[in-house]
């Protein structure tokens, strides 16, 4: 079983308010080999990574009351939510604009090679774009508005949303106005947002160990 923590932030209100329970894909194929996938639609959970589905499902049905489950159109991402869905007994619904991050010319490499390339801004690294692909604050303008969108639906309910490590980062951002450049969401790590009249509340995060 996964072990998991808690990191509290202060919360802007109590009620009303709606949850919005992100979380990240298990763990895929191209985590283990840190390769960026050359067809990243189609790249699948290991082992472990159904097991981290698994063990998610089972912290979420304990913890939260979900209506329903949302994941991106990515096979990593349905798979992980078709595990959530089945267990909790929720509809699944598919948001194909929560894809992850295009990375362009670096499909096929290692992720190192981001860091490494000759124009990345360490100090600026959710504005550096990769040639071919997207910067994180592509990603942020892209996925947004779903999550706006199922807010704004869902607006005193549990709403499981599965996506990836890049969208998490952007979603963050979103709600809470700055980049986590301390925080890399893990394989089947949570980031809670709770919603209300006021907006968004800070994100509290729920991790793998």
């Amino acid at each position: 079983m996964v072990q998991y923590y808690c990191v509290l932030t202060p919360l802007e209100w109590t009620n009303p308010m709606g949850r919005l329970i992100l979380v990240r894909h298990g763990e895929s194929l191209s985590n283990v080999t840190r390769i960026f996938a050359t067809e990243p639609a189609d790249t699948p959970l290991t082992a472990l990574g159904y097991a981290q589905a698994r063990d998610v499902a089972e912290l979420i049905a304990a913890r939260f009351d979900a209506a329903l489950v949302v994941s991106s159109g990515y096979l990593r991402a349905r798979e992980t939510a078709r595990i959530i869905a089945e267990t909790l007994g929720l509809p699944l619904a598919v948001e194909p604009l929560l894809y992850e991050r295009e990375v362009g010319v670096h499909q096929g490499q290692s992720y190192d090679s981001i860091r490494s390339a000759p124009d990345f801004d360490p100090t600026r690294p959710w504005a550096w774009k990769p040639r071919e692909g997207e910067s994180f604050e592509d990603v942020r303008s892209r996925v947004a508005p779903i999550l706006d969108r199922l807010a704004e639906a869902h607006r005193k309910r549990d709403v499981i949303i599965v996506s990836h490590g890049g969208v998490m980062t952007a979603l963050w951002a979103h709600v809470s106005g700055y980049w986590p450049v301390e925080h890399s969401t893990p394989n089947c790590g949570i980031i809670l947002v709770e919603h209300g009249p006021a907006g968004y509340s800070s994100p509290r995060v729920i991790t793998g160990g």
